[in-house]
């Protein structure tokens, strides 16, 4: 009887190459467009305390609610699985007292998230998401940048024309005419339609209103006939100060979109989504706003922010029903520009090989060989198969000849040469700057 193999938890996978590849492309990518718009990293805990998120995400809200992975240890307070990264980036700005710096801080992040949700296509209990937070500017033009930079990100991807952006006010609780006299009036509207609401959502009229409307079930059907938030004075300024700077910037986007709410209770005023196309119903790839008051709820100063968070399976779900190359993102590691081969598996051609491979990769090319044990013709298939453009072939004749030689075979062009060893690096550093004719068959 056979050893049963165990296989990972519901909602949680292996990533192997070609995706594991791409995952690590598209980070340096990320790395590289944040870059340009001042963002630093900051690398926080897989494990927090639960409490950070259900007085920033909200109690009320469905990570806290259903979705937050709970770690118990004995003796200790109640842990979790980080389910998102604001929290834990304003909490990292709070202790390592990054403010005592002075100015604004610009951080970015990437790394593994963790929600007890139902796994479907394109969404795991475990995933990966990237997010940028801003601390520290009061003024529109931050929140333009932070979503300049996302909008940045899916032009270097190719998605350029394939996302859209709804933009919306969600007002603030400073003035009393703004978000307090809002959810009065639509906790009225909710109270008269208590017998239509899910559980979860009657759970919230009282003490959260507005998540009803971020409610998957209830939210669509509701949205027509809700009340509309009438935005402050402060407020409205701020949002159409955002809406106007990302015309300037030609940025096509929706606003207001009264529908568009976000889940987490600390937004306010600019609320913002991008969405993708070639992903169904539900579309969203990004979301972010604002959130000055989230840093002064979890024991701060008073202090302006604003940020995003991106699902990074659902962009390369969008980027490859755009594109199917595009999610390829660059050559897989597995592929290599040069491969050596020996004729004979024993003499100085093994020695020779093993050396002029990790020349090669001294270079900075990316070379391979090694399967010294097998026949040319199955080293010369290896090549093909690992995408080689050149194939180095080492036989006792050739390196009994004195300066000692090799073959260099252009696999593309079906072409080779005699070369020497002593020039071989040089050389093919040379071809590869050369574009490859279309490959040929062997």
């Amino acid at each position: 009887m056979g050893v049963e193999t165990t296989q990972p938890v519901r909602g949680f996978r292996d990533l192997t190459a070609p995706d594991a590849h791409r995952l690590t492309a598209l980070e340096a990518l990320a790395r590289r467009t944040l870059a340009r718009y001042g963002f630093s990293e900051v690398r926080l805990p897989t494990v927090e305390e639960a409490k950070l998120f259900v007085k920033s995400t909200g109690e009320t809200s469905d990570i806290v609610e259903k979705e937050m992975f709970s770690v118990h240890c004995q003796g200790h307070d109640e842990f979790a699985l980080r389910p998102e990264g604001t929290p834990g980036v304003v909490r990292a700005w709070l202790n390592k007292n990054l403010r005592q710096l002075g100015g604004v801080t610009k951080l970015y992040y990437m790394g593994s998230m963790f929600r007890a949700e139902r796994p479907q296509k394109g969404r795991y209990r475990e995933f990966e998401q990237f997010g940028v937070e801003t601390l520290g500017n009061p003024h529109p033009a931050a929140d333009v940048e932070s979503i300049l930079a996302l909008k940045a990100l899916f032009d270097a991807l190719g998605l350029g024309d394939k996302v859209r952006l709804r933009l919306n006010n969600i007002g603030c609780d400073a003035d009393p005419s703004c978000r307090p006299a809002y959810r009065t009036r639509l906790k009225e509207f909710l109270s008269s339609r208590l017998e239509s609401l899910c559980e979860s959502c009657r759970r919230r009229v009282d003490r959260n209103p507005m998540r009803v409307l971020d409610c998957k079930g209830d939210g669509p059907r509701l949205a027509a006939e809700a009340p509309r938030l009438e935005p402050c004075g402060p407020c409205r300024e701020h949002v159409g100060a955002v809406s106007t700077l990302l015309a300037v910037n030609n940025l096509p986007h929706t606003h207001p979109d009264p529908t568009l709410v976000r889940g987490l209770d600390y937004y306010t005023r600019t609320v913002f989504e991008f969405s993708a196309e070639g992903l169904g119903s539900q579309d969203a790839v990004a979301g972010g706003g604002r959130y000055d008051a989230l840093v002064a709820a979890m024991g701060g100063p008073d202090t302006p922010a604003v940020g995003w968070g991106l699902g990074v399976e659902r962009l390369l779900m969008a980027a490859e029903a755009a594109d199917p190359s595009l999610a390829a993102l660059g050559p897989s590691p597995d592929s290599c520009s040069v491969y050596v081969a020996v004729q004979t598996p024993e003499g100085r051609a093994v020695a020779e090989g093993t050396r002029l491979v990790e020349a090669l990769r001294r270079f900075d090319l990316r070379a391979d060989g090694g399967l010294f044990a097998s026949s040319l013709k199955a080293q010369l298939k290896e090549a093909g198969r690992r995408g080689a453009r050149l194939c180095v072939i080492i036989g006792e004749t050739e390196l009994a000849k004195m300066p000692p030689a090799c073959v260099l075979k252009d696999m593309a062009a079906g072409t080779q040469e005699e070369v020497r060893i002593e020039d071989l690096v040089q050389t093919a550093s040379r071809k590869l700057l050369t574009p490859a004719p279309p490959r040929t068959n062997p």
